[in-house]
């Protein structure tokens, strides 16, 4: 067992997965309007937090994560190990006084940002590498240990004159990974790989309500990378019909591990606090991140762009990360703009043979084209109700069904309404679109096409055609 650097190999294929990886690590690391007044910003560090396990006795949030997945290890194959998490870094503001010593503030005002008192995220990562063979039984178990830390930077005005300074105070924090692995019985030569990433710092909390006082001595966003060098893994999500019982008694507790790197490979695992799909890529039109959770790229660059001017200071001086969004939305240009407003990535041809065009595949004629489909005619065609034909232009007396309606359709039963169209759908349903025959805004509802609809058995005919 060694905790040396990757092989050159290793660290290229734990590469591809990184880009993915720091996506879960930054995920809601801060929120849009990206400044740290904003309300949503004041409760910090949402996905994977590993608190102290004083805390986590206290609190609605754990002191570990346990990864189960299944393995299929050659001879002589070997495993690495990538535990990535960030820590948090209380950065204090403090003025300059006239008679040369420090003392606290709330803010700095600069001409471009306005510093204040932030939690700063630093990452860290704790690697192993192991012979699979080695894993064995007990396993093996890897203790660590981050010590604690403070350190300041002078705050200048243009002019190169001190205004202040930023005390950034790291706590010490320390930890275990434990990984072990099991053969497991019948015919395939499988195993099951388990890792445990604990929290063990002995902070110990004073009260049972402060997270923010347990969060400098957590793991925040903690996520795994495995590398299997001489086999394979099987995914977790979509596993062979034969490995279905094994996967099933996996235990994954607070993380979820799927395939990572390209499709097509099974070398990569990456387990997250985050539930993920096998595979998942950051989006190629994503212009960086925005580190906002559930983001959605296009409606932040603009909301971000739209920002007063003393907003995008504020927000400057509130993280690195931060100002670089604001950056990344005043400068994007209009093209990568408008590649944010959609793609289609899996369009295919249904009935005939692909005619390719740029990057979507489009058939030679739709699958279903209702404007060339003479066997339907939503103006014409009729249902039979009660042995009556009901189409366009029956009255009709509605009777909406418990199974299948909503409080809006119950308020109608027992009321007259006229056939508007009868339609078919391609799963061979019935619909009949209908105006509620005493409702003042019909005709506008006609003219739009915006009907009430109603089934068959849901009506009854009033008088035939």
């Amino acid at each position: 067992m060694t905790t040396v650097a990757f092989t050159p190999g290793t660290e290229a294929r734990f590469a591809v997965a990184r880009h993915v990886a720091d996506a879960v690590l930054f995920e809601g690391y801060v929120l849009y309007p990206y400044r740290a007044s904003a309300a949503k910003n004041r409760l910090r560090w949402q996905f994977g937090v590993l608190v102290p396990p004083s805390w986590s006795a206290a609190a609605e949030e754990h002191d570990f994560q346990l990864t189960e997945c299944l393995m299929e290890p050659r001879t002589g194959a070997e495993l690495a190990v990538e535990v990535r998490f960030l820590r948090a870094q209380r950065r204090t503001v403090e003025e300059l006084r006239e008679d040369g010593t420090f003392a606290p503030t709330g803010e700095l005002r600069l001409a471009d940002r306005v510093l204040v008192a932030w939690d700063e995220g630093v990452e860290e990562r704790v690697t192993l590498v192991a012979p699979v063979a080695e894993l064995r039984g007990d396993g093996t178990a890897l203790p660590f240990t981050r010590p604690a830390a403070e350190e300041t930077e002078e705050v200048t005005d243009a002019d190169g004159r001190v205004l202040g300074r930023l005390v950034r105070r790291r706590e010490e924090i320390s930890g275990t990974l434990r990984i072990s692995a099991a053969e497991l019985d019948g015919p395939y030569r499988v195993e099951r790989l388990s890792v445990t990433v604990e929290n063990t710092s002995d902070w110990t909390a004073e009260r049972d309500d402060d997270r923010h006082a347990a969060l400098p001595y957590s793991l925040v966003a903690a996520h795994t990378l495995l590398r299997i060098d001489g086999g394979s893994f099987l995914s977790m999500t979509d596993p062979p019909e034969w490995a279905k019982g094994a996967v099933a008694a996996c235990r994954n507790l607070h993380t979820w591990p799927v395939l990572a790197g390209e499709p097509g490979r099974d070398d990569l695992v990456l387990s997250s606090p985050i539930i993920l799909e096998d595979h998942p890529a950051i989006a190629p039109e994503s212009p960086g991140a925005l580190y906002d959770a559930t983001e959605i790229d296009e409606i932040l660059a603009l909301r971000t762009a739209a920002l007063t001017d003393e907003e995008k200071r504020e927000a400057r001086g509130t993280d690195a990360r931060a100002a670089a969004v604001i950056e990344l939305a005043d400068t994007m240009p209009p093209e990568v703009l408008e590649r944010l407003h959609g793609a289609v990535r899996s369009l295919q041809s249904v009935t005939g043979p692909p005619k390719p065009t740029g990057d979507v595949l489009e058939p030679e004629t739709p699958w279903w084209d209702p404007g060339g489909d003479t066997t339907v005619d939503p103006g014409s065609d009729h249902v039979l109700v009660d042995g009556r034909a009901v189409r366009a232009g029956s009255r009709v007396l509605l009777r909406p069904r418990l199974r299948r309606t909503d409080a809006q359709d119950l308020f109608l039963d027992g009321r007259s309404a006229l056939v508007e169209a009868v339609l078919h759908d391609v799963d061979g349903g019935v619909h009949i679109a209908v105006t509620v025959e005493d409702d003042p805004g019909a005709d506008i509802r006609r003219e739009q096409g915006r009907f009430l609809y109603f089934q068959p058995d849901e009506v009854e005919a009033l008088e035939d055609v």
